[in-house]
């Protein structure tokens, strides 16, 4: 064939085409070399010599699509219920025949409408050639222009009131057509595809809207009827599988644009307006656990606005009470791991429980945190400190200490990364810090700890928990044990080197001040054993040669040394304190020794040497020849046990010593108190540097923010930090009343 323009008479081409067109648009069958010719005859008739026929095809082709969708339509009106069914019929043939149709145009399409059609920019902004000529539109989406104008817009009530009345009785249990109902309902979307925007338009204007509005009402009626049968538990049921069929219902039949629209209206209707009742049952669910109903509840309203707030405070309050009454009972030795293991059981009930039954839901797991962490920070009498802290850092003492007897290092090490969780809802975790710091360096020090390495794993959990500067000083900590081994070596030699036999094994720990949480309020005057005289000395020689500049401090309370005990049967090696060393060291040069005697030799004070002669009373090493009460008698005497006997060669009697007693707890708190007025100190004066003016309310606040990480601060007690930094001249009342300013 030839390309080239020649002169054509359209009625005969037309006549051809036209058998063609009706074929295709029946889905009739059309043979491929007839198919062929028609893709010819539209392409002769667009370049038609000497005028092209391009304008003269269009309208043919638009009258012949209009006669043919009018026969349809008046084949369908004349269905009466069968309506949907020819529908149906017509427009499955109607829409692929459309589509073929557009392919045998194509030429038309390209060549001639689509140089004469608007751009979309040209219709947003409102420019045309020619305000009178009428749009064009491609042959496919004539065809589906004209079924929308003269089938479907004569049928729309006809339609929405058949395809409704399907629906119901699908919902009501019925058999329905659905492939007829889908493609009857979708073919209002589908009509406008060729649109760029608003494709659903038609679809929700003939049947979204009016489908929404039954369905409410449907379910309006089924809730109440629902509520007047059942209880609450089996209402939920009947409504979560109302909620399921109606899901699947929308996807069955509708366009996706109508899924959550139709969802929306269910929960409105039978959850949402229903709300008061739903969460009525809510607390008791909670009370009891029913977990079948709970999770149900979940599903109901987690779907709607604001509708779980109920519930998670509910289960929040429930986790708090229930957690406060299995602390408030724990009594006993044992009394911080019943704690620990009692926040730890609880935190593990309720995580399984929201994980099971509340989907993981995060506003749950807030609340479950929250709750956990009113009951850690629970104050029994508002004027005493919270005991959770202190309780912990003994919990992770006695994992730590080698009196763990039968724990493996895994389980220690599992132990305590779940004492983690627990630090983490502590509010004050400076007096944890304070507490753990302090058994930690009695570890350290008597070498009491299970291993170095499950110390330093712990320290290194607090670490990522809270932060470097949270553990600098237990790191310190390790660093001067390890300094003090080194020391230990130099100061061998440096004896090596002078000639100097001490006569005594002799080690020490030099430790830096501002780490260790020892203080030196509990020091007591005491007088070195001549036995370690020259050792002492010695080591304070070497140290100032070493160090000059550094002081020492010998804290003698919290030494030990060995004595091997030889006057008796058979030998033993005791390990006693520098307190009980010395006290038995007098009795090498006299066999009877009166309590003045001892108080002058050891210059201990009173409070102390009798503390001391206790606990060798205790052991039963010493004996005393007076009935009289020790701490009024000074002229009691004490003699050696000779008939002392212990099954084990080698003990301790250090143990009472070591013991925590009420004054060291207290002295702790105190020394917490006195590091937060600092703390506060530091935080105003930071705060106002940046700020220069600042309203007292304003300050309070920004203190509290900048605190809270570490501890909660008292109003109080900030206010009083505040005046001690006025009296210190970092800061002034300005003229404005509550007001402050920075002094440079």
């Amino acid at each position: 064939m030839s390309l080239k323009p020649r002169a054509i008479n359209f009625e005969q081409t037309w006549d051809r085409l036209l058998e063609t067109v009706k074929g295709v648009i029946q889905l009739g069958n059309v043979k491929r070399k007839i198919w062929n010719d028609r893709f010819s005859d539209v392409y002769a008739l667009c370049v038609a010599f000497p005028e092209p026929h391009s304008n003269r095809l269009y309208e043919e082709t638009k009258i012949f699509l209009e006669e043919h969708v009018q026969a349809l339509h008046k084949d369908a009106i004349q269905a009466g219920d069968s309506l949907l069914f020819i529908y149906h019929r017509h427009w499955q043939k109607f829409s692929r025949g459309a589509s073929y149709l557009d392919q045998l145009y194509s030429y038309l399409n390209q060549q001639f409408i689509k140089r004469q059609k608007m751009s979309e920019a040209d219709r947003t902004f409102g420019y045309s050639l020619d305000t009178d000529e009428e749009q064009l539109m491609d042959i496919g989406e004539l065809a589906l222009d004209t079924w929308k104008r003269l089938m479907i817009r004569p049928l729309k009530k006809n339609l929405h009131e058949l395809l409704l009345r399907e629906i119901h009785r699908d919902r009501c249990g019925e058999d329905t057509n659905q492939a007829v109902l889908h493609s009857v309902i979708n073919s209002l979307v589908d009509v406008e595809r060729y649109r760029q925007k608003d494709q659903v338009q038609l679809y929700q204007e003939l049947f979204e809207s009016k489908l929404i509005s039954e369905t409410g009402e449907y379910y309006r009626k089924e809730s109440a009827n629902l509520l007047q049968k059942h209880n609450c538990s089996q209402y939920m049921e009947k409504v979560l599988q109302r909620l399921q069929e109606e899901d699947l219902r929308s996807r069955k039949f509708l366009h996706p644009s109508s899924y959550n629209k139709i969802m929306h209206e269910c929960q409105s209707r039978m959850v949402a307006d229903h709300m008061v009742f739903l969460h009525g049952e809510c607390r008791n669910m909670v009370r009891n656990e029913l977990l079948a109903d709970l999770s149900r509840m979940y599903k109901l309203l987690k779907s709607v606005a604001n509708g779980l707030h109920i519930m998670v405070n509910d289960l929040q309050e429930h986790i708090k009470q229930t957690g406060l009454q299995a602390v408030s009972s724990l009594q006993g030795e044992n009394i911080h791991a019943l704690f620990v293991d009692a926040i730890l059981a609880l935190h593990s009930k309720y995580t399984k429980m929201i994980c099971e039954t509340l989907g993981k839901d995060k506003v749950f797991t807030m609340a479950l945190d929250k709750a956990c962490a009113a009951i850690v920070n629970h104050r029994p009498h508002q004027r005493q400190p919270c005991r959770s802290p202190e309780l912990l850092a003994k919990y992770c003492d006695t994992l730590l200490k080698k009196s763990a007897k039968g724990v493996s290092e895994s389980e220690i090490d599992d132990k305590l990364q779940q004492s983690i969780l627990v630090f983490r809802y502590i509010d004050d975790k400076d007096v944890f810090q304070r507490f753990y710091a302090r058994m930690l360096a009695k570890r350290l020090i008597h070498g009491l700890s299970t291993s170095m390495d499950a110390e330093e794993s712990m320290i290194n959990k607090l670490k990522q928990a809270f932060g470097y500067e949270f553990t600098n000083k237990l790191h310190r900590m390790f660093t001067d044990i390890g300094i003090s081994e080194g020391l230990n070596g130099n100061f061998n030699t440096f004896c090596q080197t002078k000639q100097v036999d001490l006569g005594v094994n002799f080690s020490i720990y030099v430790l830096t001040t501002g780490s260790w949480p020892l203080g030196q309020s509990s020091l007591t005057p005491f007088a070195i054993p001549q036995e370690l005289e020259q050792s002492v000395s010695k080591f304070e020689e070497f140290y100032s040669e070493k160090f000059p500049g550094r002081k020492l401090t010998w804290l003698h309370h919290l030494c030990t040394g060995e004595l091997k005990l030889n006057y008796l049967k058979k030998s033993y090696i005791v390990t006693a304190t520098t307190f009980q060393m010395a006290v038995l060291l007098l009795f090498n040069s006299q066999s009877c020794l009166r309590y003045s005697e001892l108080l002058e030799n050891t210059q201990l004070s009173e409070k102390e040497l009798q503390k001391t002669i206790q606990s060798l009373l205790d052991v039963k090493l010493v004996e005393s020849q007076s009935q009289d009460n020790l701490e009024t008698s000074v002229t009691c005497s004490y003699i050696l046990n000779m008939g002392y006997s212990n099954k084990r060669t080698k003990f301790k009697i250090t143990t009472a010593v070591q013991k925590d007693t009420p004054q060291e707890v207290e002295q702790t708190h105190v020394a917490v108190d006195e590091d937060r007025k600092l703390y506060i100190q530091a935080a105003i004066v930071r705060i106002m540097k940046a700020r220069k003016q600042l309203k007292h309310s304003i300050l309070i606040q920004e203190v509290i923010s900048q605190a809270k990480a570490r501890f909660s601060p008292s109003i109080s007690m900030i206010k009083k930090c505040i005046e001690i930094l006025i009296d210190k001249q970092y800061l002034e009342r300005t003229a404005a009343s509550d007001e402050y300013a920075y002094i440079a």
